[in-house]
């Protein structure tokens, strides 16, 4: 029930806004905006055209420009850098921890990353030079170097006293950190441990060393993963010296999932996930272009299979009206397979050691599947045309297009992959095209055996 409370809730604040700013009266709109938090305030910003968008990002409170521009997509952030001087983007910028920092930092002008620089101290200028030196997908990207750490050879007293004149922990701080000498990844500690413990005990007799360190270079989809299976809050991340560099928490996980959502379902129609839903119509028609040619080329290809039985089509004019039910039918089939193994590749749940078992269960499926709506449509089409050998052609034709969509489901996927490309972007025009050509093929070659010869 959360999900869509949330699309009520946000529905609701545009329409308020809108209303607000139609009349003209911008302090119930600044009123109404800084109640939210940076994360709304950012969706609030991607619901808004253009014009409307730049008068509330004028009446965001400054303080919060930097969380806000971390939470919104890639376009939607170079439209609202655009509308700020440099003053106003180097206060911005100078507010984030480092992690977000680094996400932000690469879409500001040459001048600003210049100034943001030098208002850092060296400590924090070369945290932030050592994250921004990873991989953008990699856990070494996402961590953040501000981290608490203890040594095992100290007691409860020590470490209670050090945090006081600390005096504040990083956010998501539900652990401490305790390393060796040479700052090598030992363990963890909770906070928890540290307050009904007796003030002597040694830490090294509270120490978890249960909990596995992140490798700096493992990808942000491998990071995920690992916090949904142990559900951690915070996780460290290590070098291959298991030197301590740095820690993940559980805030920047669940960015990472929603961004994977919308990875998936913008891919599956050629879009990228940071496209403004406002973007100008030039950038969005190149962009649309690509896709839509690239499908063009693909609908050519199961129209020649259709040329190749006009004569059969000319015999019988009822299949130009049926032949559509087939291909589609059977596109609809392969896509229910296709996310399923979208989804299976994305969380390494598929392999060589189940991928023989997985096509047996799925063409069962669609054996079973063909069988039952090929006699359903097989039943209407013989009441529609009264022809007995029709709904035999058109059952078996559905029979056999599912079994090759099941085929298609599973091994188009899994190919792209293992050839380096985005499963989720390619697998659903390579699939359409198989369903669409053995589709038109089935249903017309057996509609030329049986009906015409």
């Amino acid at each position: 029930m959360a999900e869509p409370i949330r699309h009520d809730k946000t529905a609701r604040q545009l329409r308020l806004l809108s209303d607000a700013l139609d009349s003209g009266r911008l302090g119930p709109v600044r009123r109404m905006v800084n109640t939210l938090s940076p994360a709304e305030i950012g969706n609030l910003l991607e619901s808004l055209p253009p014009g409307k968008r730049s008068v509330v990002w004028g009446l965001v409170d400054a303080e919060d420009d930097g969380e806000v521009l971390v939470h919104v997509g890639e376009e939607v952030r170079e439209s609202l850098i655009a509308d700020m001087d440099q003053d106003e983007l180097v206060a911005a910028a100078s507010d984030l921890d480092i992690d977000d920092l680094a996400d932000l930092v690469e879409d500001l002008p040459d001048t600003v990353i210049d100034e943001v620089l030098k208002s850092m101290d060296r400590e924090n200028r070369e945290r932030l030079e050592q994250v921004l030196s990873y991989a953008e997908d990699s856990a070494g990207r996402l961590m953040n170097p501000d981290i608490v750490t203890v040594r095992a050879d100290t007691t409860i007293d020590v470490v209670l006293r050090y945090l006081r004149l600390r005096g504040e922990l990083p956010d998501h701080t539900d652990h401490l950190y305790v390393v060796s000498k040479r700052h090598q990844y030992l363990g963890r500690i909770a906070l928890q441990a540290l307050l009904t413990h007796e003030a002597g005990t040694p830490i090294n007799q509270l120490l978890d060393d249960e909990q596995p360190a992140i490798d700096v270079n493992e990808t942000s989809a491998e990071v995920a993963r690992q916090f949904s299976d142990h559900d951690w809050i915070s996780a460290p991340v290590v070098d291959d010296s298991n030197i301590l560099l740095g820690r993940i928490t559980i805030d920047d996980v669940v960015d990472i999932i929603r961004e994977q959502a919308e990875h998936q379902v913008m891919s599956a129609a050629g879009l990228d996930e940071d496209e403004d839903l406002f973007s100008p119509v030039r950038r969005a028609f190149r962009r649309r272009m690509l896709w839509l040619t690239i499908n063009l080329a693909t609908a050519f290809l199961a129209s020649s299979v259709v040329n190749q039985f006009q004569d059969t089509i000319a015999h019988l004019v009822a299949l130009a009206v049926l032949m559509p039910i087939v291909a589609g039918m059977g596109g609809n089939a392969g896509t229910q397979v296709l996310a399923l193994m979208v989804r299976g590749l994305a969380l390494g749940q598929i392999g060589g050691t189940n991928i023989g078992v997985l096509v047996w269960k799925e063409v069962r499926i669609a054996i079973i599947n063909g069988i039952g709506i090929g006699l359903l449509l097989a039943l209407i089409v013989l009441a529609w045309f009264h022809d007995a050998k029709l709904s035999l052609v058109i059952a078996l034709a559905l029979t056999v297009n599912f079994t090759s969509a099941a085929l298609a489901g599973v091994f188009v996927p899994v190919t792209v992959k293992r050839f380096g490309f985005d499963p989720a972007l390619a697998g659903g025009v390579i699939l359409t095209t198989v369903t669409d050509v053995m589709g038109f093929l089935s249903f017309l070659g057996l509609a030329t055996l049986i009906l015409v010869r």
